[in-house]
This record gives C-alpha cells, sequence and structure tokens, in this order.
C-alpha cells in the first residue's frame, strides 16, 4: 500500500453514502459508456470472473452483472464495500489494494478499470498495473477508463464532506506506453469529450482495452 493510499480509503468511506447518491446511477447518462462495457462483456460472456477493480458501490460490476459475466468486485475503501453489499446482495464484494491482490496468478478472464488509475501516481503505474497483469489468465483483458490531462489535482472536499484524495490525470499514449511495459498488448485506444456538466466532470475521458498475450508476456518483453 503506498503512502497516500489509506488517505484515499479513509476519504472514499467518508463520502460513500453521497457517493451513491450522486455517482451510482451515472451509467444511465453515458451511452458511450454503456456501448464499451456491452463490447467488453461480449467478448467475455462465459469465459470466467471478471473483477470490477476499484469498484466503489458495484454500479460497473452491477451493469456487467447484467450483461451475464460473473463478476465480483474489489476496492480499497470498507465503506465502499458496506454499500455495494447492501446494493448488489447477488455479486461479491471484498476489501482489496489493486497494487497488491491477494488473488492467485491467472485468476481472473478479466478486469474492468473505470476510474481507479486516477488516484495511483505515475512512479507507481507501470508496477499496478503489472499486478493486474499478474491476475488475469492469458489472453485476459483489462479494460480502462480514466480523466486524460497531465496534471494532478488534490481535492479536499467532496459533498461537504473533508477529504484528501489526489486525482492523477494521464495521456491515452502515456497510459498505452504503461500498459506495454507491464506486457500488455493494447487492443484499442479511444478518447471522448466530456458529457454535459449534470453527467459528469469535465475532462476529457480515455478508454483503452489491452490483453495479456496468451503466452503471459508480449513478445516483445521476451525479445
Amino acid at each position: 500500500m503506498s503512502a497516500d493510499q489509506p488517505a484515499t480509503a479513509d476519504s472514499y468511506d467518508r463520502i460513500a453514502a453521497d457517493y451513491v447518491r450522486h455517482i451510482y446511477h451515472e451509467l444511465e447518462g453515458k451511452p458511450f459508456d454503456r456501448a464499451t462495457l456491452d463490447s467488453f462483456a461480449a467478448r467475455l460472456r462465459g469465459r470466467g470472473t471478471v473483477c470490477d477493480m476499484g469498484c466503489g458501490p458495484g454500479h460497473v460490476a452491477r451493469y456487467l452483472a447484467g450483461r451475464g459475466l460473473e463478476v465480483v468486485g474489489v476496492d480499497l475503501s470498507p465503506g465502499m464495500m458496506a454499500q455495494a453489499a447492501v446494493l448488489n446482495p447477488d455479486i461479491p464484494f471484498r476489501v482489496g489494494d489493486m497494487s497488491a491482490l491477494d488473488e492467485p496468478d491467472g485468476s481472473w478472464a478479466g478486469i474492468a478499470a473505470f476510474y481507479s488509475i486516477i488516484h495511483i501516481p505515475r512512479e507507481s503505474v507501470v508496477a499496478t498495473l503489472g499486478e493486474m497483469h499478474r491476475v488475469l489468465e492469458p489472453g485476459g483483458l483489462l479494460l480502462m477508463a480514466f480523466h486524460v490531462g497531465d496534471e494532478k489535482v488534490h481535492v479536499e472536499e467532496m459533498w461537504q464532506q473533508p477529504v484528501a484524495l489526489d486525482f492523477w490525470f494521464y495521456g491515452a499514449a502515456e497510459m498505452a506506453g504503461y500498459l506495454e511495459r507491464a506486457g500488455f498488448v493494447v487492443e484499442e485506444v479511444v478518447q471522448r469529450d466530456p458529457y454535459a456538466p449534470d453527467v459528469e466532470h469535465q475532462s476529457r475521458r480515455a478508454y483503452l482495452l489491452a490483453r495479456k498475450p496468451e503466452n503471459g508476456y508480449d513478445k516483445d518483453e521476451t525479445d
């Protein structure tokens, strides 16, 4: 666990109920996100367990389960996991650190990491992606979404609650490079402009789909 992760977990514990009120139904207003998740689900249906990484209250996990996937949710915040368990009693959730997962190698067919890498600092991204690579089965898929940019935004209040959260923005090509360094093959890179202010924060978004090669490594890693 990195030095700022306890503060991240504590902050999300504090705002968990507010997060549910403001964010839990956000996919209803995001058709591109739904279509992206639909395509991801179609490729993984019947292949095994898919993890919603950094799942918060479980809205992405719920959406994927509704598309026929066997889903598990993992999040750093116990408060978020409590909310997720109440809202989605048919989906297993557990507290976990994406940079040091408890799962054995090759446990999951896929990982959806929607806006979870945004709390990982640049110097830790490749190692964190490497941990996701480890727990994916050969041929497994990772779908990521994040804010596009090069800044770090520090937030000390959300929904009138005190927090200590750092939001890291990344370039799409930058993240693709990190994925390749972690052993992935990048299959798709898509960006979009933000939806309306009443739907989401006004930042450009990126979606990257990456695959763990069947032999476990990107061919460049073994040359």
